[in-house]
């Protein structure tokens, strides 16, 4: 924490951010942060459908401590849109030998998931991603999502999600049937 009050107090850095950190951990860096006089901004946890660890205690703590979320891996390495129906693509992320996204993630259980949130999504108006998107994005305390395109198409998609963010509680329940 003192590093990143040095940077900060150096101009290297505008604010303090931290990553990945459990709630404890970031309770303490915050704490830590503000006795250095440098408050901590943001934190970038691993969020999405198929990741949903920050809600066991993370979100609560940066609602209290009035600290931003940006979520990254919101489609979960692309799980999350329709790349992986239909198997394992020959340039996708899981084919590759190192990465992120493993080839023995790509599971029909997950697969089985991904179809039924597809189905949700649909009836939504909406593609599996936009919906992952807005899913992720209904938290007060994520002020934004890192998103990853490798195609302009990719950007746009992930831009509509914006039209239609609210979920009804039967939705959500849905969802948290298909996922649990």
């Amino acid at each position: 924490m003192g590093a990143l009050d040095h940077a900060v107090r150096s101009g290297r850095a505008l604010y303090a951010g931290i990553s990945a950190y459990t709630p404890e951990q970031t309770s303490e860096a915050a704490r830590l942060l503000r006795s250095l006089g440098t408050p901590c901004l943001i934190h970038q946890p691993k969020y999405s459908m198929l990741n949903r660890g920050i809600e066991r205690g993370l979100l609560a703590l940066l609602r209290e401590q009035g600290i931003g979320c940006i979520a990254f891996s919101p489609l979960a390495q692309g799980l999350l849109t329709d790349r992986y129906l239909s198997g394992i693509p020959a340039d996708s992320r899981a084919a590759k030998p190192h990465g992120f996204l493993k080839r023995e993630e790509v599971t029909a259980d997950v697969l089985a998931r991904v179809r039924r949130l597809t189905e949700c999504a649909r009836a939504r108006g909406q593609t599996l991603a936009q919906m992952a998107l807005a899913w992720v994005l209904r938290h007060p305390e994520v002020t934004a999502v890192l998103v990853g395109a490798s195609r302009p198409q990719h950007i746009a998609d992930a831009v509509a999600a914006l039209t239609h963010r609210s979920f009804a509680s039967d939705e959500l329940r849905t969802i948290d049937q298909i996922l649990a």
